[in-house]
Protein backbone atom coordinates (compact mmCIF):
# COMPACT_ATOMS: atom_id res chain seq x y z
CA UNK A 1 0.00 0.00 0.00
CA UNK A 2 1.30 3.60 -0.71
CA UNK A 3 0.24 5.27 2.47
CA UNK A 4 -1.70 8.18 2.43
CA UNK A 5 -0.23 11.79 3.43
CA UNK A 6 -1.86 12.95 6.64
CA UNK A 7 0.13 14.89 9.15
CA UNK A 8 2.10 12.33 9.01
CA UNK A 9 6.03 12.70 11.48
CA UNK A 10 9.48 11.88 9.83
CA UNK A 11 11.82 11.51 12.65
CA UNK A 12 15.20 13.51 12.64
CA UNK A 13 18.61 11.88 12.16
CA UNK A 14 19.34 10.47 15.22
CA UNK A 15 16.49 10.68 17.40
CA UNK A 16 15.21 7.48 18.62
CA UNK A 17 11.89 6.07 17.15
CA UNK A 18 9.17 5.79 19.60
CA UNK A 19 7.24 2.34 18.42
CA UNK A 20 3.88 1.48 19.63
CA UNK A 21 2.33 -2.33 19.27
CA UNK A 22 -1.09 -2.46 19.61
CA UNK A 23 -3.58 -5.77 20.05
CA UNK A 24 -5.06 -8.93 21.71
CA UNK A 25 -1.42 -9.44 23.39
CA UNK A 26 -0.31 -11.29 26.25
CA UNK A 27 -4.07 -12.93 26.70
CA UNK A 28 -3.10 -16.66 26.31
CA UNK A 29 -3.41 -16.52 22.09
CA UNK A 30 -0.07 -17.57 20.75
CA UNK A 31 -0.73 -17.31 17.51
CA UNK A 32 -1.45 -12.89 18.82
CA UNK A 33 1.57 -13.15 20.49
CA UNK A 34 3.58 -15.03 17.95
CA UNK A 35 3.09 -11.96 15.25
CA UNK A 36 4.04 -9.72 17.71
CA UNK A 37 7.82 -11.64 18.24
CA UNK A 38 7.92 -11.38 14.66
CA UNK A 39 7.79 -7.74 14.38
CA UNK A 40 9.91 -7.63 17.55
CA UNK A 41 12.60 -8.66 16.28
CA UNK A 42 12.55 -6.75 13.16
CA UNK A 43 12.47 -3.39 14.85
CA UNK A 44 15.18 -4.63 17.54
CA UNK A 45 17.48 -5.53 14.60
CA UNK A 46 17.07 -2.59 12.65
CA UNK A 47 16.22 -0.03 15.38
CA UNK A 48 18.38 -1.20 18.51
CA UNK A 49 17.44 2.57 20.12
CA UNK A 50 13.68 1.91 19.40
CA UNK A 51 11.98 3.38 22.51
CA UNK A 52 8.94 0.48 22.34
CA UNK A 53 5.83 0.21 24.04
CA UNK A 54 2.47 -1.70 23.92
CA UNK A 55 -1.19 -1.03 24.46
CA UNK A 56 -3.04 -4.31 25.11
CA UNK A 57 -5.13 -6.61 27.85
CA UNK A 58 -2.60 -8.02 29.55
CA UNK A 59 0.08 -5.80 29.84
CA UNK A 60 1.89 -8.13 33.07
CA UNK A 61 2.37 -10.30 31.09
CA UNK A 62 3.69 -8.40 27.77
CA UNK A 63 6.38 -6.90 29.81
CA UNK A 64 7.31 -9.62 31.84
CA UNK A 65 7.57 -12.07 28.21
CA UNK A 66 9.28 -9.43 25.65
CA UNK A 67 10.21 -6.86 28.31
CA UNK A 68 8.27 -4.18 26.89
CA UNK A 69 6.62 -1.26 28.76
CA UNK A 70 2.76 -2.03 28.40
CA UNK A 71 0.00 -0.50 29.56
CA UNK A 72 -4.00 -2.10 29.42
CA UNK A 73 -6.10 -1.23 26.26
CA UNK A 74 -9.63 -2.22 28.38
CA UNK A 75 -10.11 0.12 31.60
CA UNK A 76 -13.05 -1.73 33.00
CA UNK A 77 -11.19 -5.03 32.67
CA UNK A 78 -8.35 -3.39 35.15
CA UNK A 79 -10.91 -3.40 38.11
CA UNK A 80 -10.25 -5.60 40.85
CA UNK A 81 -14.38 -6.08 41.31
CA UNK A 82 -16.23 -4.83 38.26
CA UNK A 83 -19.82 -4.85 39.11
CA UNK A 84 -22.09 -6.93 37.52
CA UNK A 85 -25.77 -7.01 35.87
CA UNK A 86 -27.62 -3.63 35.57
CA UNK A 87 -24.93 -1.53 37.51
CA UNK A 88 -22.23 -2.58 35.26
CA UNK A 89 -23.84 -0.85 32.11
CA UNK A 90 -22.79 3.48 33.05
CA UNK A 91 -19.67 1.53 34.07
CA UNK A 92 -18.38 0.10 30.98
CA UNK A 93 -20.19 3.42 29.53
CA UNK A 94 -17.88 5.51 31.24
CA UNK A 95 -14.57 2.74 30.52
CA UNK A 96 -15.24 3.40 27.06
CA UNK A 97 -15.10 7.02 27.26
CA UNK A 98 -11.88 6.43 29.39
CA UNK A 99 -10.49 4.23 27.09
CA UNK A 100 -10.94 7.00 23.87
CA UNK A 101 -8.90 9.42 26.25
CA UNK A 102 -6.53 6.78 27.33
CA UNK A 103 -5.57 5.93 23.76
CA UNK A 104 -5.20 9.29 21.91
CA UNK A 105 -3.16 9.89 24.80
CA UNK A 106 -0.85 7.25 24.36
CA UNK A 107 -1.12 7.21 20.31
CA UNK A 108 0.18 10.68 20.57
CA UNK A 109 3.40 9.97 22.43
CA UNK A 110 4.38 7.59 19.12
CA UNK A 111 5.89 8.12 15.90
CA UNK A 112 4.42 4.76 14.70
CA UNK A 113 1.59 1.86 16.26
CA UNK A 114 1.79 -1.30 14.81
CA UNK A 115 -0.72 -3.85 14.85
CA UNK A 116 0.93 -7.19 14.47
CA UNK A 117 -0.62 -10.01 12.04
CA UNK A 118 -3.61 -11.38 13.35
CA UNK A 119 -7.46 -11.55 11.98
CA UNK A 120 -7.96 -7.98 13.78
CA UNK A 121 -10.19 -7.28 10.51
CA UNK A 122 -12.11 -10.78 10.60
CA UNK A 123 -13.85 -11.05 13.71
CA UNK A 124 -14.02 -14.90 13.21
CA UNK A 125 -13.61 -16.11 16.78
CA UNK A 126 -17.02 -14.14 18.51
CA UNK A 127 -15.41 -10.91 19.45
CA UNK A 128 -17.97 -8.46 20.05
CA UNK A 129 -18.07 -4.66 18.52
CA UNK A 130 -17.45 -3.44 21.42
CA UNK A 131 -14.22 -4.62 22.27
CA UNK A 132 -11.29 -4.94 19.98
CA UNK A 133 -13.47 -3.01 16.83
CA UNK A 134 -14.28 -0.09 18.99
CA UNK A 135 -10.49 -0.25 20.18
CA UNK A 136 -9.17 -0.28 16.65
CA UNK A 137 -11.29 2.68 15.15
CA UNK A 138 -10.25 4.54 18.15
CA UNK A 139 -6.37 3.51 17.49
CA UNK A 140 -6.72 4.65 13.87
CA UNK A 141 -8.59 7.85 14.39
CA UNK A 142 -6.36 9.01 17.06
CA UNK A 143 -3.45 8.29 14.26
CA UNK A 144 -5.17 10.41 12.02
CA UNK A 145 -5.48 13.10 14.68
CA UNK A 146 -1.75 13.33 15.81
CA UNK A 147 -0.15 12.47 12.87
CA UNK A 148 0.65 9.16 14.18
CA UNK A 149 1.60 6.46 12.00
CA UNK A 150 -0.57 3.26 12.43
CA UNK A 151 -0.07 0.52 10.52
CA UNK A 152 -2.34 -2.68 10.39
CA UNK A 153 0.55 -5.31 9.55
CA UNK A 154 0.20 -8.87 7.49
CA UNK A 155 -3.31 -9.22 9.10
CA UNK A 156 -5.98 -11.03 8.23
CA UNK A 157 -10.02 -9.63 7.49
CA UNK A 158 -13.02 -11.74 6.47
CA UNK A 159 -16.55 -10.85 5.94
CA UNK A 160 -18.60 -9.60 8.70
CA UNK A 161 -22.24 -9.98 9.22
CA UNK A 162 -22.87 -7.85 12.14
CA UNK A 163 -23.33 -4.29 10.82
CA UNK A 164 -22.12 -2.73 13.81
CA UNK A 165 -18.99 -4.57 13.88
CA UNK A 166 -18.61 -4.27 9.82
CA UNK A 167 -18.96 -0.69 10.25
CA UNK A 168 -16.03 -0.35 12.94
CA UNK A 169 -13.94 -2.02 11.44
CA UNK A 170 -14.06 -1.00 7.89
CA UNK A 171 -14.00 3.00 9.40
CA UNK A 172 -10.77 2.15 11.11
CA UNK A 173 -9.22 0.09 8.38
CA UNK A 174 -9.51 3.36 6.17
CA UNK A 175 -8.16 5.72 9.08
CA UNK A 176 -5.10 3.32 8.72
CA UNK A 177 -1.99 4.99 7.35
CA UNK A 178 -0.55 1.56 5.99
CA UNK A 179 -2.33 -1.39 5.71
CA UNK A 180 -1.10 -5.05 4.56
CA UNK A 181 -2.61 -8.34 3.99
CA UNK A 182 -1.53 -12.10 4.74
CA UNK A 183 -3.45 -13.48 1.80
CA UNK A 184 -5.20 -12.43 -1.10
CA UNK A 185 -8.44 -12.80 -0.10
CA UNK A 186 -8.56 -10.91 3.41
CA UNK A 187 -7.71 -7.91 0.40
CA UNK A 188 -10.24 -8.72 -1.37
CA UNK A 189 -12.65 -9.25 1.13
CA UNK A 190 -12.00 -5.11 2.46
CA UNK A 191 -12.05 -4.10 -1.38
CA UNK A 192 -15.56 -6.11 -1.35
CA UNK A 193 -16.69 -4.34 2.18
CA UNK A 194 -15.45 -0.73 0.33
CA UNK A 195 -11.96 -0.08 1.34
CA UNK A 196 -9.79 1.16 -1.07
CA UNK A 197 -7.28 -1.48 -1.04
CA UNK A 198 -5.71 -0.74 -4.67
CA UNK A 199 -2.32 0.14 -3.38
CA UNK A 200 -1.93 -2.45 -0.11
CA UNK A 201 0.40 -5.53 -0.89
CA UNK A 202 -0.25 -9.02 0.50
CA UNK A 203 2.45 -10.71 1.86
CA UNK A 204 2.82 -13.82 4.26
CA UNK A 205 1.63 -14.52 7.68
CA UNK A 206 3.95 -12.94 9.91
CA UNK A 207 4.73 -16.20 12.03
CA UNK A 208 6.56 -17.54 9.02
CA UNK A 209 9.72 -15.48 9.73
CA UNK A 210 9.74 -16.64 13.12
CA UNK A 211 12.97 -19.38 13.69
CA UNK A 212 12.27 -23.15 13.35
CA UNK A 213 13.55 -24.90 16.65
CA UNK A 214 16.15 -27.90 15.80
CA UNK A 215 15.52 -30.89 14.21
CA UNK A 216 14.55 -33.86 17.11
CA UNK A 217 13.69 -37.35 15.91
CA UNK A 218 10.25 -38.00 14.32
CA UNK A 219 8.05 -40.66 16.30
CA UNK A 220 6.70 -43.25 14.01
CA UNK A 221 3.05 -43.45 13.95
CA UNK A 222 2.52 -40.10 15.93
CA UNK A 223 0.08 -37.44 15.17
CA UNK A 224 -0.30 -33.57 16.62
CA UNK A 225 -3.82 -32.76 16.94
CA UNK A 226 -4.64 -29.46 17.39
CA UNK A 227 -7.88 -28.30 19.06
CA UNK A 228 -9.62 -25.10 19.64
CA UNK A 229 -12.42 -24.05 21.93
CA UNK A 230 -15.09 -23.12 19.20
CA UNK A 231 -18.07 -21.56 20.24
CA UNK A 232 -18.72 -19.71 16.74
CA UNK A 233 -18.85 -15.98 16.01
CA UNK A 234 -20.60 -13.59 17.26
CA UNK A 235 -23.69 -13.64 15.27
CA UNK A 236 -23.61 -17.40 16.50
CA UNK A 237 -23.60 -16.80 20.29
CA UNK A 238 -27.66 -18.32 20.20
CA UNK A 239 -26.21 -21.76 19.60
CA UNK A 240 -22.64 -21.22 20.69
CA UNK A 241 -22.92 -24.28 23.30
CA UNK A 242 -24.57 -26.43 20.21
CA UNK A 243 -21.37 -25.59 17.96
CA UNK A 244 -18.78 -26.27 20.74
CA UNK A 245 -20.04 -29.79 21.55
CA UNK A 246 -20.52 -31.06 17.95
CA UNK A 247 -17.03 -30.03 17.22
CA UNK A 248 -15.91 -31.61 20.19
CA UNK A 249 -17.70 -34.64 20.15
CA UNK A 250 -16.35 -35.48 16.70
CA UNK A 251 -12.56 -34.88 17.91
CA UNK A 252 -13.33 -37.42 20.77
CA UNK A 253 -14.43 -39.84 18.20
CA UNK A 254 -11.24 -39.21 15.89
CA UNK A 255 -8.66 -39.33 18.58
CA UNK A 256 -10.13 -42.84 19.45
CA UNK A 257 -10.04 -43.69 16.63
CA UNK A 258 -6.25 -42.94 15.87
CA UNK A 259 -5.26 -44.52 19.09
CA UNK A 260 -7.07 -47.90 17.95
CA UNK A 261 -5.11 -47.70 14.83
CA UNK A 262 -1.71 -47.51 17.08
CA UNK A 263 -0.93 -43.99 16.44
CA UNK A 264 0.47 -41.94 18.95
CA UNK A 265 -1.13 -38.77 19.82
CA UNK A 266 -0.14 -35.44 20.71
CA UNK A 267 -2.85 -32.85 21.88
CA UNK A 268 -1.54 -29.35 20.65
CA UNK A 269 -3.30 -26.38 21.83
CA UNK A 270 -3.02 -22.38 20.79
CA UNK A 271 -4.79 -20.61 23.30
CA UNK A 272 -5.26 -20.89 27.23
CA UNK A 273 -9.21 -21.33 26.76
CA UNK A 274 -8.14 -24.54 24.80
CA UNK A 275 -6.94 -26.55 27.59
CA UNK A 276 -10.74 -26.88 28.00
CA UNK A 277 -11.35 -29.37 25.12
CA UNK A 278 -7.68 -31.07 26.18
CA UNK A 279 -9.74 -32.30 29.59
CA UNK A 280 -12.57 -33.50 27.59
CA UNK A 281 -10.15 -35.57 25.57
CA UNK A 282 -8.80 -37.21 28.25
CA UNK A 283 -11.53 -37.94 29.92
CA UNK A 284 -13.57 -39.39 27.02
CA UNK A 285 -10.49 -41.82 26.79
CA UNK A 286 -10.27 -42.80 30.62
CA UNK A 287 -14.15 -43.58 30.11
CA UNK A 288 -14.04 -45.44 27.25
CA UNK A 289 -10.53 -46.79 26.66
CA UNK A 290 -9.45 -46.96 30.32
CA UNK A 291 -6.22 -49.62 29.32
CA UNK A 292 -4.89 -47.26 26.99
CA UNK A 293 -1.24 -46.37 27.99
CA UNK A 294 -0.66 -42.53 29.45
CA UNK A 295 2.25 -42.10 26.83
CA UNK A 296 -0.09 -43.14 23.86
CA UNK A 297 -1.73 -39.98 24.20
CA UNK A 298 -0.02 -37.12 25.26
CA UNK A 299 -0.48 -33.30 26.54
CA UNK A 300 1.67 -30.81 27.68
CA UNK A 301 1.28 -27.08 28.16
CA UNK A 302 2.87 -24.63 25.47
CA UNK A 303 3.76 -20.59 26.26
CA UNK A 304 4.40 -19.70 22.67
CA UNK A 305 4.47 -20.82 19.10
CA UNK A 306 8.33 -21.47 19.58
CA UNK A 307 6.86 -24.19 22.15
CA UNK A 308 4.53 -25.35 19.90
CA UNK A 309 6.51 -25.94 17.51
CA UNK A 310 8.99 -28.01 19.47
CA UNK A 311 6.51 -30.13 20.39
CA UNK A 312 5.17 -30.30 16.51
CA UNK A 313 8.82 -31.33 15.33
CA UNK A 314 8.56 -35.14 16.91
CA UNK A 315 5.15 -35.85 15.08
CA UNK A 316 4.75 -37.25 11.66
CA UNK A 317 1.50 -35.53 10.71
CA UNK A 318 -0.71 -32.65 12.03
CA UNK A 319 -4.30 -32.43 12.19
CA UNK A 320 -5.26 -29.19 13.47
CA UNK A 321 -8.14 -26.68 13.24
CA UNK A 322 -6.72 -23.02 15.27
CA UNK A 323 -4.80 -21.55 12.74
CA UNK A 324 -1.50 -20.60 13.99
CA UNK A 325 -1.60 -24.49 15.09
CA UNK A 326 -2.07 -24.33 11.42
CA UNK A 327 0.60 -22.20 10.10
CA UNK A 328 3.62 -23.56 12.94
CA UNK A 329 2.59 -27.75 11.20
CA UNK A 330 2.84 -25.71 7.70
CA UNK A 331 6.26 -23.83 8.55
CA UNK A 332 7.66 -27.01 9.72
CA UNK A 333 6.71 -28.80 6.27
CA UNK A 334 4.70 -31.29 8.32
CA UNK A 335 2.26 -33.01 6.37
CA UNK A 336 -1.62 -31.27 7.46
CA UNK A 337 -5.20 -31.96 7.74
CA UNK A 338 -6.95 -28.61 8.62
CA UNK A 339 -10.28 -28.23 10.38
CA UNK A 340 -11.40 -24.70 9.51
CA UNK A 341 -13.52 -21.99 10.99
CA UNK A 342 -12.89 -19.42 8.73
CA UNK A 343 -12.30 -18.71 5.00
CA UNK A 344 -8.40 -18.03 5.67
CA UNK A 345 -7.77 -21.41 6.57
CA UNK A 346 -9.32 -22.80 3.64
CA UNK A 347 -7.35 -20.72 1.35
CA UNK A 348 -3.97 -21.21 3.28
CA UNK A 349 -4.62 -25.11 3.03
CA UNK A 350 -4.67 -24.34 -0.79
CA UNK A 351 -1.89 -22.09 -0.76
CA UNK A 352 0.16 -24.49 0.45
CA UNK A 353 -0.90 -27.68 -1.90
CA UNK A 354 -3.12 -29.08 0.37
CA UNK A 355 -6.38 -27.90 -0.82
CA UNK A 356 -7.83 -31.63 -0.61
CA UNK A 357 -6.91 -31.92 3.17
CA UNK A 358 -9.28 -29.31 4.32
CA UNK A 359 -12.77 -29.43 6.41
CA UNK A 360 -14.96 -26.94 7.70
CA UNK A 361 -16.01 -26.70 11.18
CA UNK A 362 -19.59 -26.58 11.49
CA UNK A 363 -19.85 -30.21 9.31
CA UNK A 364 -17.06 -32.80 9.97
CA UNK A 365 -17.99 -35.68 7.87
CA UNK A 366 -16.14 -38.23 9.85
CA UNK A 367 -15.38 -41.08 7.56
CA UNK A 368 -14.52 -38.28 5.18
CA UNK A 369 -11.55 -37.46 7.54
CA UNK A 370 -10.55 -41.04 8.09
CA UNK A 371 -9.83 -41.49 4.16
CA UNK A 372 -8.12 -37.74 4.15
CA UNK A 373 -6.07 -38.42 7.13
CA UNK A 374 -5.30 -41.86 5.64
CA UNK A 375 -4.28 -39.94 2.27
CA UNK A 376 -2.04 -37.85 4.17
CA UNK A 377 -0.18 -40.46 5.71
CA UNK A 378 0.21 -42.11 1.82
CA UNK A 379 1.47 -39.04 0.81
CA UNK A 380 3.44 -37.46 3.28
CA UNK A 381 6.60 -37.36 1.98
CA UNK A 382 5.80 -36.04 -1.19
CA UNK A 383 3.59 -33.33 0.54
CA UNK A 384 6.83 -32.45 2.50
CA UNK A 385 9.02 -31.63 -0.10
CA UNK A 386 6.42 -29.25 -2.17
CA UNK A 387 6.15 -27.55 1.39
CA UNK A 388 9.42 -26.64 1.76
CA UNK A 389 9.87 -24.66 -1.17
CA UNK A 390 6.24 -22.84 -0.79
CA UNK A 391 7.62 -21.74 2.77
CA UNK A 392 11.15 -20.69 1.40
CA UNK A 393 8.55 -18.11 -0.84
CA UNK A 394 6.82 -17.04 2.47
CA UNK A 395 9.81 -16.36 4.17
CA UNK A 396 10.96 -14.20 1.29
CA UNK A 397 7.70 -12.29 1.46
CA UNK A 398 7.68 -11.37 4.74
CA UNK A 399 11.52 -10.28 4.84
CA UNK A 400 9.95 -7.75 1.64
CA UNK A 401 7.36 -6.68 3.70
CA UNK A 402 10.40 -5.38 6.54
CA UNK A 403 12.23 -3.90 3.81
CA UNK A 404 8.78 -1.48 3.04
CA UNK A 405 8.26 -1.17 6.58
CA UNK A 406 11.56 0.48 7.50
CA UNK A 407 11.52 3.17 4.27
CA UNK A 408 7.45 3.71 5.13
CA UNK A 409 7.22 3.79 8.60
CA UNK A 410 10.53 4.69 10.03
CA UNK A 411 12.42 6.71 7.79
CA UNK A 412 14.96 9.18 9.02
CA UNK A 413 14.86 12.55 7.48
CA UNK A 414 18.03 14.04 5.79
CA UNK A 415 19.09 17.14 7.46
CA UNK A 416 17.79 20.23 6.01
CA UNK A 417 20.25 22.14 3.54
CA UNK A 418 21.37 25.35 4.72
CA UNK A 419 19.80 28.43 4.33
CA UNK A 420 21.30 31.47 1.81
CA UNK A 421 21.73 33.24 5.60
CA UNK A 422 23.50 30.18 7.38
CA UNK A 423 25.87 30.04 4.38
CA UNK A 424 26.97 33.71 4.91
CA UNK A 425 27.51 33.51 8.24
CA UNK A 426 29.22 30.37 8.22
CA UNK A 427 31.68 31.95 5.44
CA UNK A 428 32.03 34.96 7.26
CA UNK A 429 33.56 32.76 10.32
CA UNK A 430 36.15 31.46 7.71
Amino acid sequence: MIPHVFGKRTRSSGTAPRVGFFGLLGSGNLGNDGSLEAVLAFVRSEYPDARLHCLCPSPEQVTARYGVPASSMFWYHSLNRPPSGMAAIPVKVFGKVLDAIRTAVWVRRSDVVIVPGAGVLEMSLGLGPWGLPYALLVLCASGRLFGTKVALVSVGADVIQEASTRRLVIRAAKLAYYRSYRDTYSRDVMRRMGVDASDDEVYSDLAFTLPAPPDVPVTSRSVGVGVIAYHGKYEDRRQADDIYSSYVEQMKRFIRWLVDDGRQVRLLTGDRCDETVVREILADLRTHRPDLEPAQVVAEPVSSLADLMRQMQAVETVVATRYHNVICALKLSKPTLAIGYAKKNDRLMAKMGLGDFYQSIRSIDFERLIEQFTELQHRREQLRHAMMARNQANAERCERQFAVLSATLLPIAEPAPPTATARAGSQGMS
